[in-house]
């Protein structure tokens, strides 16, 4: 089953006590007659091995003389009938069937053909090759050289070759050659030399080219994903994308397949037969572990809720089991977490979208906007244009040159001139940082109730001198400090939270792998998840467990985190959603996904922002104010990264008029 030295990660495994011509006679027996006994029928199938299955075939025919798998056909319906019939195929076989339906009749299913080819070994594409020869009786590569074109078709017959370098010796000279080729092939060049991506990404070695990704990232400030987003296009750039994340990760790359074929309105089925049947006895335990770590849900349950009856029955059992308690890690899932964190300790250079504006004249643009608001009605499209196409400082200095050229505030103008959503956007933007993060921290504390995730969003957020400036500006705007107005806001562990981070106290400096060792404990121990427990008592590990959270620098703490993973198993994110709860739990995870990757915290605050049903414009309006001129360009990455869709496509998809105008103005371009 597995390779000699390799635990096995199959969820399907050898029947002990397997007799081909008993289980021969029970599935006769179960297709007997009038109707069929379906449940006896998935119940053998789903418990025996591949090469199990094979045997009872080869018993049916002695026996009975007849074709087992044509019998399963005739009695059999749908979408049961093809996951019980894949299963019957041996691998090689049922890769070959699942080719010659995505390039048989009219149009050609490329999501197939990239899923299979991207994914398999050398020896697989090798097996496949010739089973497609034997079944068919036709060359493979001739009939996809004849479906498909272009540099597409040319990177799938790289591999049909079945040629990839397996050799696990790595030259460091080599890697960094190869990550300065993609880049001048790509980012580099005018054009794109797709000739290079072919050759490196289709025959380097999967050891070489993790290391390739890592170089690119140091010297590219983005990730090879991105450039090939960016630079490559249609069905190509879909197969490199495939064939980057099967080198990263396949158990990362195939639950992601899973999830997309079950997410949303109806359910890919052939996608999802496909992938529960080819992987139930490679890596399906991998896959699940992933699964639950990447989505917060087991792939058991969602495969139960988006499915019924026999079919749903016999993919829980290829599924192997439930892995419903977030945050529980088999080897696999622990390593992609412990990578993630060595991956967001590569520094990235940030940018934002709204840089300042060249020949700036802020008396010049002190006219315009006077100009615009001056008589019956305003010419919004003048404002959004001055005000969204100049830095901060400038937009500053326009304040002054209007209070100076016509003895007005422009912001009470403009408050005067503007209505709804578009007059918060500008409004916002005409205050500094530190004012606007004020003014939002003061609306979240003030009236009934508090906005607890404006709080954690702006605290768990910013950096030290930005935590000062908002002191400073809180203090000028309310007469009182934001320390008091946090303190008597909130209460227990969240106030203390968000008071530690309100003295801007956070360490600058390097990690320091011996503390990190020891602060990993602590996290292990207050959230239940070391082997030896200290003495210290229950108050005492919280209060050093927040001590650690809220002061500690962020390149220490990404130590501490993979410390953390190296010590439980576990990733630190998904052991506080299990073991906290409401605004506490929501706080630590902000700050520990801020550490990991703040730009993709964003990200995802945005994309939820606009998901769904309605519009939450006031979280939307804060974050493309508040990062414009900081990351807004590398949480559009992110976001095309994360959610397969560009973030100014859905700002124009979510909002209208000129508030979308000016949104997608701060956005600064489509990806």
């Amino acid at each position: 089953m597995a390779p000699q030295g390799k635990v096995y990660r199959g969820s399907v495994k050898d029947f002990q006590g397997f007799d081909a011509n008993q289980d021969a006679e029970a599935l006769y027996n179960a297709m007997k007659g009038f109707g069929s006994d379906k449940e006896a029928i998935l119940d053998l199938i789903t418990s025996r091995s591949n090469k199990q299955r094979v045997e009872i075939c080869q018993a049916y025919k002695s026996l009975y003389g007849k074709d087992l798998i044509a019998d399963l056909k005739y009695e059999l319906t749908g979408k049961f009938e093809r996951l019980i019939v894949s299963l019957m195929r041996p691998p090689a076989y049922g890769d070959a069937k699942e080719i010659k339906d995505a390039i048989s009749g009219v149009g050609t299913d490329e999501k197939c053909l990239i899923e299979i080819l991207a994914s398999r070994t050398n020896q697989e594409i090798r097996d496949l090759v010739a089973a497609y020869k034997d079944a068919y009786g036709r060359d493979l590569e001739a009939d996809i050289v004849g479906d498909t074109s272009g540099h597409f078709k040319k990177m799938l017959v790289v591999l049909l070759q079945g040629a990839r370098e397996e050799d696990d010796v790595v030259s460091e000279d080599l890697v960094e050659q190869d990550a300065k080729d993609l880049l001048e092939a790509g980012e580099l060049k005018w054009g794109t030399d797709e000739a290079q991506f072919i050759f490196i990404l289709g025959r380097r070695s999967r050891q070489h080219l993790r290391l390739v990704f890592d170089e690119y990232l140091k010297i590219a400030g983005k990730p090879i994903e991105r450039s090939i987003r960016g630079e490559l296009s249609g069905d190509f750039e879909k197969l490199m994308l495939a064939v980057v994340k099967c080198i990263r990760s396949k158990a990362e790359y195939f639950a992601e397949r899973l999830y997309k074929a079950m997410k949303g309105l109806g359910t890919r089925d052939n996608t999802l037969i496909r992938i529960m049947v080819s992987r139930s006895e490679i890596d399906m335990l991998d896959i699940r572990e992933v699964f639950r770590t990447k989505y917060e849900k087991s792939l058991y349950n969602m495969i139960k809720e988006d499915t019924s009856g026999e079919y749903k029955k016999a993919l829980l059992k290829l599924c192997g089991g439930d892995d419903d308690a977030a945050g529980e890690f088999f080897p696999e899932a622990a390593q992609v977490a412990y990578r993630m964190w060595e991956l967001s300790a590569v520094k990235v250079e940030l940018r934002g979208t709204v840089q300042p504006a060249g020949d700036f004249n802020d008396d010049g643009d002190a006219q315009v906007l006077r100009k615009a608001m001056k008589g019956l009605g305003t010419d919004e499209g003048a404002i959004i244009e001055v005000v969204t196409k100049r830095s901060n400082a400038q937009r500053q200095q326009i304040i002054k040159a209007y209070k100076a050229h016509y003895g007005r505030d422009l912001l009470a103008d403009l408050k005067s001139e503007l209505s709804g959503s578009l007059a918060k956007l500008i409004l916002g933007l005409m205050l500094t940082p530190a004012q606007y993060d004020a003014k939002q921290l003061r609306k979240a504390v003030e009236g009934a109730g508090t906005d607890e995730s404006v709080l954690i969003e702006i605290m768990a957020t910013r950096n030290n001198q930005e935590i000062r400036a908002i002191n400073e500006a809180y203090q000028e705007a309310y007469h009182k400090s934001l320390e008091d107005d946090l303190s008597s806001d909130t209460s227990g562990h969240f106030k203390r939270i968000l008071v530690s981070l309100a003295l801007g106290n956070r360490d600058e400096g390097p990690e320091n792998l011996t503390q990190a060792h020891e602060d990993a404990k602590v996290v292990a121990e207050t959230l239940k998840l070391a082997d030896v427990s200290s003495n210290d008592s229950s108050d005492s590990l919280e209060t050093r467990f927040l001590s650690i959270l809220c002061t500690r620098s962020y390149p220490h703490l990404r130590r501490v985190f993979q410390e953390f993973i190296k010590m439980t198993n576990h990733d630190v994110e998904h052991a506080i959603k299990k073991r906290m709860s409401g605004d506490v739990r929501d706080a630590f995870v902000a700050i520990v996904r801020s550490v990991k990757n703040k730009p993709a915290f964003f990200a995802d605050k945005l994309y939820k922002s606009m998901k769904g049903a309605g519009t939450d414009e006031r979280t939307l309006t804060r974050i493309m104010i508040s990062r414009s001129e900081i990351d807004l360009f590398n949480i559009r990455g992110e976001f095309i990264d994360l959610f397969d869709k560009s973030l100014h496509h859905m700002i124009e998809k979510d909002t209208s008029g000129d508030y979308r105008k000016a949104l997608l103005a701060l956005c600064g371009g489509e990806d």
